[in-house]
């Protein structure tokens, strides 16, 4: 028999400065060049940066489960990061992130969605198509740490 406790409730909220240090290891875990606090403290300071976690409630206890961090410049929407933790992976919570940065897109009246992708990274490629992204271009070693291309990849709201 399950209690009310075994329930795993998962809400999307603001990222605050007290996350960071869940948000710290679900980066480093998730890229090869992983960003600073700093950068991070730096995003949630941003006007028109959005920084957003999943929650992960069960009864009074919360952890992280991800985050997305995406920016409202001009008339598009412009991802900057997301992860989710590794044991949490491939259970629809990227997806999700995905879902609400187009609905707030929407909300905001932008036209279009933007990002830059590691040519390697084939998971992030798979769902940034699957929501609706196509690649528009490429970014010539790009990633300075391994000299890789980017793929810029585009989808309307």
């Amino acid at each position: 028999m399950s209690s009310e406790n075994d329930v795993i409730q998962v809400t999307i909220d603001l990222m605050e400065k007290k996350d960071l240090r869940e948000i710290l290891a679900i980066e480093k875990d998730s890229f090869v060049s992983p960003w600073s606090e700093g950068m991070f403290r730096d995003e949630i300071n941003l006007k028109h940066s959005q920084c957003l976690v999943a929650r992960m409630w069960q009864g009074e206890k919360s952890m992280i489960g991800g985050y997305i961090i995406f920016w409202i410049v001009a008339d598009e929407a412009h991802l900057h990061n997301l992860a989710v933790k590794k044991e949490l992976r491939n259970q629809g919570l990227a997806h999700r992130f995905m879902d609400v940065m187009k609905e707030i897109s929407r909300q905001v009246g932008l036209k279009t969605q933007t990002l830059e992708v590691r040519e390697s990274n084939t998971e992030a490629i798979k769902l940034y198509r699957e929501c609706g992204f196509v690649v528009k271009g490429r970014r010539p070693l790009y990633y300075p740490d391994t000299q890789e291309d980017a793929l810029i990849m585009w989808a309307d709201v």
